[in-house]
């Protein structure tokens, strides 16, 4: 199958090279970072960690343009790259290929939903993975648990169930959903209960667990999102959101969010679509959302500090 997978950092870096190692797929590696292109290009790509230590030769580039004919498009950009990516994903696909988007959050799928139609997507949801870029080519894989996927329109598809396999063939464990939305949602809960502490207080998961002032920030993230959830007729597989944010933190008490690493980048963090999310959505349901409004406005006085 040929693959293109929009988006090579990190994670995008461990479903490139385990998909063409493992798999045996004809992947295409598109990123805007031309350093890494070049990497990939000259010396292969090269993951280690948890899913082992490989280099893989592939295919990248940073122009769209030079690919075509793609049976399964994967875009896992950040939230602010996913329209380029959208309308990237329509010129260099076959008709009927499928568009799979990967992100943390809320709001990716709607807007490549906006430009491909929501009948092409299928929307996926990591957990347990955690990936960070060692340097242009070379990317350190922490962790291999689920990958979730699902039919934004909702439904078990036979073309679900294909894209399923095609992840299965990498090595990568994978589940099938008729409501992935549901599987968003849970995500959601537990980034925000931990990516915006992260970020303002430089705490890794299990240090903001262990400090009483910083936990009583995160877990009322985590209760205020669970609340617009619910309002939202989000059908929770949990009663108690804080227990269940708690164990999810437990075990991962040394990961440093990806919101966390790009503050201490001095680079603006994916805000708007995890704890900016839940105001937004809070809004629409009458529900209040005080602590994620603050942690939110927070984060982006932070951020515009970084241009200063």
């Amino acid at each position: 199958m040929k693959i293109a997978i929009i988006g090579t950092g990190a994670m995008g870096s461990v479903y490139a090279a385990l998909l063409a190692d493992n798999g045996g797929h004809d992947v295409w590696a598109i990123d805007s970072w031309q350093d890494h292109v070049d990497a990939m290009n000259e010396n292969g790509l090269r993951v280690e960690g948890a899913s082992g230590d490989r280099t893989v030769k592939l295919n990248a580039t940073s122009d769209p343009k030079t690919v075509s004919d793609v049976d399964l498009v994967i875009i896992a950009t950040k939230y602010d790259g996913v329209g380029d990516a959208a309308k990237a994903s329509l010129q260099i696909s076959k008709p009927s290929a499928p568009i799979l988007t990967i992100q943390n959050g809320l709001g990716s799928a709607d807007i490549v939903s906006d430009v491909v139609g929501s009948d092409r997507i299928v929307m996926g949801v990591v957990g347990g993975f955690g990936a960070s870029m060692k340097g242009p080519g070379h990317a350190h894989h922490n962790g291999m648990e689920f990958l979730r996927l699902g039919e934004m329109d909702g439904g078990m598809t036979d073309r679900l169930e294909a894209v399923a396999e095609t992840w299965r063939s990498g090595g990568f464990k994978v589940l099938t959903f008729d409501d992935i939305h549901k599987m968003v949602w849970e995500k959601l809960i537990c980034n925000c209960t931990y990516s915006g502490t992260s970020a303002l207080t430089e705490l890794c998961v299990g240090e903001i667990q262990a400090d009483p002032h910083a936990w009583s920030i995160a877990s009322q993230c985590a209760l205020e999102a669970a609340n617009v959830a619910r309002a939202k007729g989000i059908k929770l597989e949990f009663d108690d959101p804080v227990a269940y944010v708690r164990a999810f933190g437990e075990k991962i008490p040394n990961a440093r969010p990806s919101m966390l690493l790009d503050h201490l980048a001095k680079r603006p963090a994916e805000v708007d679509n995890i704890n900016g999310a839940i105001p937004r959505e809070g809004a629409k349901v009458s529900v209040a959302t005080p602590v994620n409004s603050m942690v939110a406005a927070l984060l982006k006085a932070k951020e515009a500090s970084f241009a200063r």
